[in-house]
């Protein structure tokens, strides 16, 4: 088989994203409120926070999105979301010791529907309960669409400090076959009121791999996007799983890319964006070389989490709101992703956690392992497991699945020490799988690898 037919091969193979492990599918019920009550108490004073707030409403939906998210065109459910919202903001307020801060991110959904006036009280209840660091990174993720002056204007009194456009993709006809269509002037108004507001922090979302998009589609939403010298860029491939999120069904499936085409988006946008002056972060980021997360790769401290690549450096990451997920030193907890019970919990003053997983001493070595390969392409695996296992060989199970890689050129291999190979770097969510112990065990659907 030839190098191309045999990337092709891997291309198509299903496996997770890896801004967790273990990763989601693995969630359990055997992780409820009480446990969460229990994790959150034994939080040090010490720790450093980071908030996640997920607001799960949309203006209209897309039909590429896989969140948790609806439509409302009235403000009514927006405002009872943010009464309960501040609720949960007292209930975990009251049970964590920890209280430093160091990042908040709200995402979605759209949380700037929320409008203005309840996201600075929100950030206010917030700041009452907890003790923002100077230098916190506050960031939401905004809709072009719906970005005016006084929202823009409201984000920076409030303190917001980092804002994120979904663009997503440029051309016409991309946007009416996913559902979405903003025309580039847009866009470049949102990001004109943003920075005339005083955000220079501003990241752009943009796809490959939708419906009807051809490579020069994907090229010229790079370029158009680039000109307006945002600080970062994530370059997301589009996850059909329809089987999952059912507005996907309104896709033509027929009408998506291959997998050879995929590769060659990924593969031209890269290119197009590093000739703009960005730094290629991890697997599907870029940022300009001054930014904090291109800085963070430099000097080997960037992390990876639920949004993605991130410089947050935090010892825990608290949720709020319905399907929000976090991440404590003792495993993962998850809300009910359904906003009424999410609501009669909080009323109720209880958690509303439905699921998550108790992290063994195996995972939290794999997780290392993984996040590393994810964010340096290369680790020595030996050294994380003689470190956290007290067995150098702990993890020689992934020997076999990397000796495959290493042949088809994605990884090489000096003793315990694998390394991404340039060509390799699109797919190494494949390296990563190789340290996954549950991917064989329980079948889970899971995207493509590019």
């Amino acid at each position: 088989m030839s190098a191309l037919s045999s990337h092709l091969v891997l291309a198509e193979k299903a496996v997770p994203r890896y801004t967790s492990y273990p990763t989601a599918p693995h969630f359990s019920e055997a992780v409820g409120p009480e446990l969460y009550a229990a994790w959150l108490a034994e939080l040090p004073a010490e720790t450093r926070l980071s908030l996640y707030l997920h607001v799960p409403y949309c203006r209209e939906l897309c039909a590429y999105c896989g969140c948790h998210t609806r439509a409302t065109k009235r403000q009514e459910p927006l405002d009872a979301y943010a009464e309960t919202l501040l609720r949960e903001i007292d209930l975990v307020g009251r049970r964590s010791p920890a209280r430093k801060v160091i990042h908040v991110h709200w995402g979605g959904g759209t949380p700037g529907l929320l409008g203005p006036a309840r996201l600075r009280e929100l950030t206010d209840a917030l700041r009452r309960h907890f003790d923002f660091a100077p230098d916190a990174e506050i960031s939401i993720e905004l809709d072009p669409r719906h970005v005016d002056e006084k929202l823009a204007r409201g984000l920076a009194a409030a303190g917001f400090n980092r804002v994120s456009l979904g663009v997503q993709d440029l051309n016409a006809h991309v946007q009416k076959a996913i559902g979405r269509v903003q025309p580039f002037e847009v866009v470049e108004r949102a990001v004109k009121v943003l920075r005339g507001s005083g955000f220079r922090a501003i990241n752009l979302d943009l796809m490959y791999g939708l419906p009807h998009q051809s490579e020069e589609d994907v090229v010229r939403s790079a370029e158009l996007a680039a000109s307006l010298r945002p600080t970062r860029f994530a370059l997301f491939g589009y996850a059909h799983a329809p089987w999952f999120a059912k507005r996907q069904q309104l896709i033509d499936a027929a009408a998506l890319p291959g997998a050879a085409a995929r590769l060659n988006q990924a593969a031209t946008a890269r290119k197009a964006l590093i000739g703009q002056g960005y730094d290629a972060i991890g697997l599907d980021h870029f940022a300009l070389p001054d930014d904090p997360m291109a800085i963070a790769q430099r000097e080997g401290r960037l992390r990876r989490n639920f949004q993605g690549y991130t410089v947050d450096q935090a010892d825990a990451l608290l949720p709020f709101g319905a399907s929000s997920i976090g991440r404590l030193p003792q495993g993962y907890v998850q809300n009910t992703a359904d906003v009424a019970t999410w609501r009669r919990a909080v009323e109720s003053d209880r958690f509303a956690i439905v699921k998550g997983v108790a992290f063994t001493r195996d995972d939290l070595a794999r997780a290392a392992v993984i996040e590393r390969l994810m964010c340096d392409f290369s680790v020595d695996y030996g050294v994380i497991a003689e470190k956290m296992l007290g067995d150098a060989a702990a993890l020689d199970g992934a020997q076999d699945q990397l000796a495959q890689l290493s042949r088809e050129g994605v990884a090489t291999q000096e003793g315990r020490r694998v390394s991404i190979t340039e060509a390799g770097r699109p797919f190494m969510r494949l390296v990563a799988s190789a340290f996954d112990a549950y991917l064989p065990a329980r079948a889970a659907r899971h995207s493509v690898a590019v």
